[in-house]
């Protein structure tokens, strides 16, 4: 998909615009762990408890957590009995606390109980997919050559009419294309943010929506619905 310069401009106020109105709202929990602990490791495990859970559950979930278990040592140390209790409200609970006990373990076997700051050895981690290795990458680690792209990364551009995609892979590719390298640390905080608040997934606010005018779905979508 081909770029002119006045959609190029229209990516970048609809950024500039998103980027403000963001700071009305909450931080995702997982960028505020990384914010406050500069844990590469506890942003790990925070991403991994908050997958298929949401953020008000996620947030008091993994601060429980931490405050008991906040390195590989301790994790590891902890019986698995305990983790599962801890953890018991998020989604797949049962699964979680065996894939945060096993990277937890081969941390401190491989890595020097260290998460290593390398995309694809992140990979290697059973459980750790794309978007979980950005998260890390981006907010464990600060580096800014990473999008992490999750349902709402993938929904909003698609919305917007900025990519036409199947997939978050698809996505993140296609947004490191026409998007300024200066905000791929920024636009999952951002997206996030905007699609859990306004671009929800069933019925957005699109009225109230700060970017609507450069929105193709508000355009070609929502206005012959509501007119």
């Amino acid at each position: 998909m081909k770029y002119s310069k006045m959609q190029d401009w229209g990516i970048i106020k609809v950024m500039q615009i998103l980027k403000k109105e963001a700071k009305n709202f909450a931080n995702p929990i997982v960028t505020e762990i990384g914010e406050k602990t500069r844990s590469p490791f506890m942003v790990l495990v925070s991403c991994l408890l908050s997958l298929r859970t949401n953020d008000k559950i996620t947030g008091p979930v993994s601060k429980n957590l931490f405050k008991i278990a906040d390195t590989p040592e301790k994790i590891n140390k902890l019986p698995l009995k305990k983790l599962k209790k801890i953890i018991k409200s998020v989604n797949f609970y049962i699964t979680k606390s065996k894939r945060i006990k096993e990277i937890s373990k081969t941390l401190l076997e491989k890595y020097n109980g260290k998460v290593p700051g390398d995309f694809d050895e992140l990979m290697k981690f059973k459980g750790v997919g794309r978007k979980t290795a950005n998260i890390v990458m981006t907010y464990g680690f600060f580096k800014k050559e990473y999008i992490a792209v999750d349902t709402h990364v993938h929904r909003i551009p698609n919305r917007l009419g900025w990519v036409k995609t199947k997939n978050p892979h698809q996505t993140e590719e296609e947004l490191k294309k026409i998007i300024l390298k200066k905000y791929w640390q920024d636009i999952n905080d951002i997206f996030v943010t905007f699609g859990q608040n306004i671009c929800k997934p069933i019925s957005p606010h699109c009225r109230e929506c700060p970017i609507n005018q450069y929105c193709k779905y508000y355009k070609e979508v929502y206005l012959p619905k509501s007119g």
